[in-house]
């Protein structure tokens, strides 16, 4: 029974859900410092996602600080176990999680004469930003590459996300094929429990590039 559990875990883990936590406050008040979320792996392409979606991806290269030691051999032996069994992702340690705010050929720019993010010159009301959080301290002006994604968090004055990135290599870009999956509900602390969704409403109006 404990070998059926366990390849059961690993199948779920693999190709349906995943559990990831919150490690910082890029993406508050969507998401809080120690959430702990549950990501719909099926919905990683592009196919499966919209503009707005929170999603799960694998470090392009460079966005995350590199580690201030790494695990010993005990450690990454127990990392590799749990990741066996699915309680750690594959890649522990190297995902982050942002906004889709751009697909491939948008035109993604910040900020508009109202002050707002706008998408293939259409102008965005963000409702997941918090009340005083401009859409960007920092003005810029993208087209997003075939196979890639322009990411934000919602945190904009604390998101170390695209805008970043921009001059530097891959430039701010994230490709499709390192996106994990989209987050689907917090399923932790249980009086924040709800379900992650509806903020592609927000990009209705934008037209294709």
């Amino acid at each position: 029974m404990l070998i059926v559990a366990l390849a059961i875990s690993v199948v779920v883990k693999t190709f349906f859900v995943q559990s990831f936590y919150i490690p910082s406050s890029s993406m508050e008040s969507t998401l809080m410092v120690d959430d702990r979320i549950i990501v719909n792996k099926m919905a990683g392409d592009l196919d499966e996602l919209n503009r707005g979606d929170v999603v799960v991806f694998v470090d392009p290269g460079g966005w995350l600080a590199p580690p201030a030691e790494l695990p010993s051999g005990f450690q990454k032996a127990a990392m590799d176990v749990l990741t066996f069994i699915g309680v750690l992702p594959q890649n522990a340690g190297e995902h982050l999680i942002k906004r889709v705010i751009g697909f491939p050929g948008d035109r993604v720019s910040c900020c508009s004469t109202d002050g707002r993010l706008s998408v293939n010159g259409t102008d965005i009301a963000e409702p997941y930003l918090d009340d005083g959080v401009v859409p960007s301290e920092v003005s810029f002006e993208v087209i997003v590459p075939e196979g890639s994604l322009w990411m934000m968090g919602d945190n904009r004055q604390d998101s170390r996300d695209s805008r970043a990135q921009i001059g530097q290599e891959g430039g701010g870009f994230v490709p499709v094929e390192l996106v994990s999956g989209r987050a689907a509900y917090i399923v932790y602390p249980f009086d924040r429990m709800s379900w992650l969704g509806g903020g592609d409403a927000a990009f209705v109006a934008v037209p294709d590039p």
